[in-house]
């Protein structure tokens, strides 16, 4: 009779009282082992480097990395490494810059043991799964803003690499992510901000404040 895979785990908290409650809410679960804990960015980079780890369970605040700047430099390391992340809120803007690092989930701190583990079975699976707070976040529409200019945080660090005069190889190389990469996200930006040119979008940015 054959059995499911197990899954491993990595956690990454600053506090270890949640980090011990998700072992807790995983203990009597075989499916999936814990592999290792960090309280900080930093330590757990020099972990996943040397451990086999399928999904990342990760808070996105943390004292020595942001978890952006964490996901993009894990997707460097490990780009196959699922991430789930954790967070207290679910702000528009943080949810979204998490997903263009790479993020596979993305579920509040509040969340019940089922919804974990519904989260990391879709993931392992080779899925996403957003909190269903988070999923009303993320499709919240502010009638008042013309959503052409509202940008990510990644899409504002383009536009200001570009306005630098950097190619697309030396803004990979600053980001994290490949030449390719930076060119979508360009031609994504070009489209969004209905400008023609290199030029048009840098204008059109120092005119709606969009970048300093």
């Amino acid at each position: 009779m054959s059995t499911r895979p197990i899954i491993s785990l990595f956690l990454i908290d600053d506090h270890q009282m949640l980090i011990d409650g998700i072992k807790a809410l995983l203990e009597h679960e075989s499916e999936y082992q814990i592999v290792g804990t960090a309280l900080n960015a930093n330590d757990a980079l020099e972990h996943l480097k040397r451990k086999q780890v399928d999904i990342v369970i990760s808070d996105i605040n943390m004292p020595d990395m942001n978890g952006i700047d964490f996901a993009r430099k894990i997707r460097l390391i490990k780009p196959d490494l699922k991430i789930l992340a954790l967070s207290m809120f679910g702000e528009k803007s943080t949810i979204h810059d998490m997903v263009d690092a790479g993020v596979k989930g993305y579920i509040l701190k509040n969340t019940g043991k089922q919804e974990l583990i519904t989260a990391l079975q879709k993931i392992a699976s080779g899925g996403t799964y957003f909190s269903e707070a988070v999923d009303a976040e993320l499709n919240r529409v502010d009638d008042t803003i013309d959503r052409r200019f509202v940008l990510t945080v990644r899409e504002r660090e383009i536009v200001k690499y570009i306005a630098k005069g950097m190619s697309h190889t030396e803004i990979g190389e600053v980001l994290c992510i490949s030449p390719r990469t930076v060119d979508t996200h360009r031609t994504n930006l070009m489209r969004k901000l209905e400008v023609n040119s290199i030029a048009e979008l840098i204008k059109l940015a120092i005119q709606l404040k969009l970048i300093d």
